[in-house]
């Protein structure tokens, strides 16, 4: 599946967002991640209060008022000049972390690239919170879902060039590790994935 997900990547997604970030300007583009990362205080909020971060949930609901309104529906991000500063964003999968539940097998989803079991039980309902998907017209929902996806990839460009030796050895490592700190707010261990069983 890694093979797969990389062919699409090299020769579509990839292209896709160079050309994209070459005929975008800077403060568009800017404008764009502003606008989708507003959408994901919505589900930041919500897992944060599901894991008792009464603090994090209330600055993530004043990004999203603040932002949506004076920001001009997220694009931007006047919070952040207020000192309601962006922070690591909460999904389901780690609430589920926050709640004991162990990571299990580390994944690699079609289209969606690496995860682990919990994360992978976790897309569905962080699927559920994006707003995007709320959209009556389903050729706006499409188009934003591709404007996303594009934006997001477009993000990792640069950190792609970070990638040494064998990349599906680097993607993974780098997913859990990732991921190890967010579940545990940065208080991670020196080493990592010992509840992981194996991959597939």
């Amino acid at each position: 599946m890694f093979g797969f997900n990389n062919g699409v990547d090299t020769y579509f997604l990839k292209p896709v967002a160079q050309g994209y970030q070459f005929v975008m300007p800077d403060v568009a583009e800017t404008g764009v991640s502003n606008f989708f990362s507003n959408l994901l205080e919505i589900r930041n909020i919500i897992n944060s209060l599901l894991q008792g971060k009464g603090e994090k949930a209330a600055n993530s609901t004043g990004r999203f008022l603040f932002n949506s309104t004076i920001g001009l529906a997220g694009l931007f991000d006047v919070a952040g000049g207020i000192g309601l500063e962006k922070q690591d964003g909460e999904d389901f999968g780690q609430t589920l972390g926050a709640w004991g539940v162990e990571s299990g097998s580390y994944l690699v989803l079609p289209l969606l690239g690496p995860a682990t079991v919990r994360d992978g039980v976790g897309i569905p309902v962080d699927m559920y919170l994006d707003p995007v998907n709320y959209h009556d017209q389903s050729s706006v929902r499409d188009k934003l879902t591709a404007l996303k996806v594009i934006d997001i990839r477009a993000g990792l460009l640069d950190a792609e060039k970070l990638i040494t030796g064998d990349k599906y050895v680097f993607m993974r490592d780098a997913y859990l590790q990732r991921r190890e700190y967010l579940v545990k707010d940065g208080e991670v261990k020196d080493t990592f994935g010992s509840d992981v069983e194996g991959d597939f």
